[in-house]
């Protein structure tokens, strides 16, 4: 049976529609979901007569105060502290509370951290579809900020939001709290850092292995992230910058869900900006 022209003429040019639309379909563009570490947390083994009805304290190395000593510490002197550190974060990007406290905590603490050229702030009350691990340049002033993952355990539905933080060995969540980061070390995962947990929330970060290092499943795009076991993985483009540059005693501030989040937070969590010359 011979077809009509016009039929002919039409498969001839729906080649021209499917390969575009398919094209669009599987570009990477449109992947809106990155998937995760395959792999799950390993159960930390107690040991006998050590850990039954222990409680897990902070890492006490170096003498460093205490990271709740704001709490009781007078506004105005909050305010004399801070008043010292105008120039950084020129361009407010950093989320204003978490960069206080961080401030707070470093100035009382920098003479017993080996690296302070440099601090950094995990807001994990952004989507993983932002740029939330801010590198704070303390000799400059300047901001760089790039994508971060959180753990399996702290977002259960992979919806971009990490809505659980916990402590527990084998949750395969995030934990929040201050860290200081420690050594390097060849992993399963290549390049790595190690951290210490300077916090109740984040005590057992040494033991659970959780530690800074490079994946696939963390690409430099506003897709949403693939979740670690609580690691804060980076990009493999980025993880070698970022732990040479805060590798060796250097303070990192995760911050969590945050019901009394303000405004100015919730509009910087949309901003980005790579310093020139700061990094």
């Amino acid at each position: 049976m011979f077809k009509s022209a016009p039929f002919n003429s039409f498969l001839s040019f729906l080649p021209t529609l499917v390969i575009p639309f398919f094209l669009m379909a599987c570009s990477p563009g449109q992947i809106n979901k990155l998937p995760d570490d395959p792999d799950h947390e390993p159960l930390i083994q107690p040991v006998p007569g050590r850990d039954e009805g222990s409680v897990d304290l902070p890492s006490k190395e170096e003498n460093l105060i205490p990271p709740d000593f704001e709490t009781t510490m007078p506004l105005t002197e909050k305010q004399k502290i801070l008043a010292q550190y105008d120039d950084i974060d020129p361009d407010r990007i950093v989320p204003t509370k978490a960069l206080e406290k961080a401030l707070l905590y470093f100035h009382e603490n920098k003479f017993n951290l080996k690296n302070t050229d440099v601090i950094s702030i995990i807001d994990f009350k952004q989507s993983s579809q932002n740029k939330r691990w801010y590198f704070i340049n303390m000799l400059t002033g300047q901001v760089w900020n790039i994508h971060v993952a959180h753990g399996k355990g702290s977002d259960t539905n992979h919806d971009g939001l990490a809505e659980k933080m916990s402590n527990i060995s084998g949750s395969n969540a995030s934990s929040i709290g201050f860290y200081k980061t420690a050594e390097t070390y060849q992993g399963k995962h290549g390049y790595s850092l190690r951290l210490d947990g300077l916090s109740e929330t984040n005590s057992k970060a040494r033991a659970r292995a959780i530690v800074v290092h490079g994946a696939d499943y963390v690409q430099d795009r506003e897709v949403i992230q693939g979740r670690s076991w609580g690691c804060p993985a980076v990009s493999q483009k980025n993880y070698k910058k970022v732990i040479d540059l805060i590798k060796g005693g250097s303070l990192i501030l995760a911050v969590g869900q945050d019901l009394n989040k303000s405004l100015n937070d919730n509009q910087k969590s949309h901003l980005s900006y790579n310093a020139v010359g700061g990094f």
